[in-house]
């Protein structure tokens, strides 16, 4: 698997560069429903596509190794970071 193979599976399944992993199994229900066969207005080969791309991204979450780190957690978190930078300031700390 290279990058330009995750680009464009996050292309088949309309998807930005920042998707969680829920919104990854919501947007391939939301296609599989549109594109499924078995629905009469389906298409097969795009279907097809939509499984494929699925499958990679869900390969490559797979293989991501989570960082618990704290310093990672409030970069992902900033109003946690911010609670946690003026928590002792007696304006915005608690009181």
């Amino acid at each position: 698997m290279d990058y330009g193979q995750v680009k464009e599976a996050l292309q088949v399944l309309g998807l930005g560069e920042r998707a969680s992993l829920k919104e990854l199994r919501e947007q391939y229900r939301l296609l599989a429903r549109q594109y499924h066969p078995d629905t009469g207005a389906g298409d097969q080969q795009l279907m097809q596509r939509v499984n494929e791309a699925y499958a990679l991204l869900l390969a490559y979450v797979k293989n991501y190794r989570f960082s618990f780190a704290e310093e990672e957690f409030y970069e992902q978190q900033p109003e946690a970071r911010l609670r946690q930078q003026f928590s002792d300031d007696p304006l915005w700390g608690d009181t």
